[in-house]
This record gives C-alpha cells, structure tokens and sequence, in this order.
C-alpha cells in the first residue's frame, strides 16, 4: 500500500532530468516518477547523438558521394556543369556544379551518418534536433537546393550552348587540317 501510495503521488511530481553519465542516474528512476512531461522537460541529447541531416548548400561541391554511400538511397541530388567556375566553398574548394536538385527523404534515413563521413567539404552534418514533427509523409523529404526551375532551366541551356560552340570549334579545326594535309 505504502508503494502504491508513494508512485501514486510521485507521478504528480517532474522528473529531475540528469544526464546518463551521472552517478544516481538509476536511483532517480526509483525514486519518483520515470515519465517526463515533454515538451515541457526534456531529457539531455548526447554529444554524439545523430539526428536530422542539415546541409550547408553554399559549401557543397555536388560531387554526390553522400548519394553514392548512402544505404538506403535516401539522398538525391541532380547536377548541372558549371560553364566556369563559380565561387568557394568556406573550406576554399572551387564550385564548378550547380544543385539543381538535392533533397534528402528523412522517412528512409537510418541515420547511420555516412553521408556526414565521406562529404569532403563537410557541408552535410548530423544536428542534435530531434523534435521536427509533421502531418504529412512528404513534409519529410527536406529540399536543400535554392534554384527555381527556371533557373535550372537557363543553367542548362548555357551549358549545351558551350558544348554546341566546342563542337563547332572542333569539327572546324579538324576540316581545316583535313584540308591542309
């Protein structure tokens, strides 16, 4: 009855949250309640806790290999060639690839955070939120890329536009020496 007693009023209480590491992390949980009231309280998020991928789209270079590791292929990104280079990223790399494309569908990750390891530039990271509910399935897939499809559009045009010239330059280099010859 006395225990009854006590986990009846105990449940009234909150929870003091202590970290994992801490000596009386056990001896809490017996003496109170073990539910929290989030999100009111919430329990500490480990350093090395891995939760939502967050990616940098200013310092990704669009070389694709977090989409080449990932697992369960939950990344995809579609990339356009650059005519010339077109910035640095914060590490210094040059940027020649624009994103027309680069989402992540957070409803397949396993969060093993391999993408994370393999980024050269470490524009993808793992963050310590947790907390980003949604309604719909959908909302799950997170879209990184900042071109409008107009602009992918343009981006495009200019690069066969380039290829078309080189083309022509080539093909008119070879005449000119099949006719020198």
């Amino acid at each position: 009855m006395l225990l009854t007693l006590r986990h009846f009023f105990g449940g009234k209480r909150k929870r003091e949250i202590l970290p994992v590491k801490a000596d009386n992390y056990f001896e809490s949980i017996e003496n109170g309640t073990n539910t929290i009231q989030y999100p009111k309280q919430k329990l500490p998020v480990p350093e090395v806790g891995r939760y939502q991928l967050e990616v940098e789209i200013d310092d990704c270079i669009v070389c694709d290999l977090c989409a080449k590791i990932c697992p369960v292929d939950c990344i995809d990104i579609e990339s356009i060639k650059a005519t010339q280079a077109i910035g640095q990223t914060s590490d210094g790399s040059t940027k020649r690839l624009y994103a027309a494309k680069f989402d992540i569908d957070m409803a397949k990750c396993l969060y093993c955070g391999l993408c994370t390891v393999v980024c050269p530039t470490e524009c993808i990271t793992m963050t310590n939120q947790y907390d980003r509910t949604v309604y719909q399935l959908g909302d799950l897939t997170y879209h990184f890329s900042d071109m409008s499809p107009e602009l992918v559009a343009e981006k495009k045009e200019e690069f066969d536009k380039q290829q078309a010239e080189r083309l022509a330059a080539k093909q008119a280099a070879l005449r000119s020496k099949e006719g020198g010859a």
